[in-house]
């Protein structure tokens, strides 16, 4: 078995999968978070691993890759050929909002975007994609335990990072959203077509009100504890 892009066997994948952007990320979480970890694929350097949380739920780490169409093929060869109900992306954001600070983490309800993804569908009208509200209210509850500093609200989902106009996140801003990255509205399009399950937790690496502020690429890779914990107590709940 295999999809053009997952070269996993059936049975490799959990029903439930953290996705990170970076390789590297995803094997530092599943190294650092999960015991008896097995890596199930590799294709393009997208690596994929499966393991057990410490309380011994069996729960599944796979990179997605820069940008929609990236996050788009692979939650869709997930949840239509690896039998994954949930996908849970953990990545990292820039701040629109002045109460946001560095790492500080969003639980994303629903995601905007400037791209045309969802154009595949003709749709005569705007479609706004949404996080699974079971998972919302989840996550909300492993943070309240928690004690984090968390945000909850719209997420925007860019198709640039070099933008020609510097200043075009202030009109996004001004509608209450709270920062951007650029793999939410995919994932959440692909979920609400299949009929799947999808959440998107971010870590706010800097921030576009005051630009000075910035984590570190190491701190970006490495410095994402809190994030994960949320991810994985959140995604126990709905682990095998």
């Amino acid at each position: 078995m295999g999809t053009p892009h997952i070269n996993a066997k059936e049975g490799d994948f959990a029903k439930v999968v953290l996705m990170p952007g970076d390789p590297v990320r995803a094997k530092w979480i599943a190294e650092t978070f999960l015991h008896d970890i097995k890596q199930v694929t590799d294709v393009r350097g997208i690596l994929g691993f499966t393991g057990f949380t410490k309380n011994g739920k069996r729960l599944s780490v796979m990179a997605s890759g820069m940008g929609m169409p990236s996050i788009g093929i692979y939650s869709y060869e997930l949840y239509t050929g690896y039998g994954v109900e949930t996908i849970i992306r953990v990545g990292t954001c820039g701040s629109y909002q002045p109460y946001i600070d560095l790492k500080d983490v969003l639980i994303c309800t629903a995601a905007s975007t400037d791209s045309n993804w969802i154009g595949q569908f003709h749709i005569n009208g705007m479609y706004s994609p949404a996080a699974d509200l079971d998972l919302l209210i989840a996550a909300k509850e492993e943070a309240e335990k928690m004690k984090l500093k968390y945000h909850s609200g719209n997420i925007l989902s860019a198709d640039v990072f070099y933008d020609f106009d510097p200043n075009m996140w202030k009109t996004w801003a001004t509608l209450g959203v709270m920062g951007v990255e650029m793999e939410s509205f995919a994932l959440y399009v692909n979920a609400a077509r299949l009929g799947k399950k999808a959440l998107c937790l971010l870590t706010v690496t800097d921030s576009f009100v005051e630009t000075r502020k910035k984590l570190t690429s190491e701190e970006r890779a490495y410095g994402l504890s809190q994030m994960i914990e949320l991810s994985i107590a959140t995604a126990e709940r709905f682990c095998d």
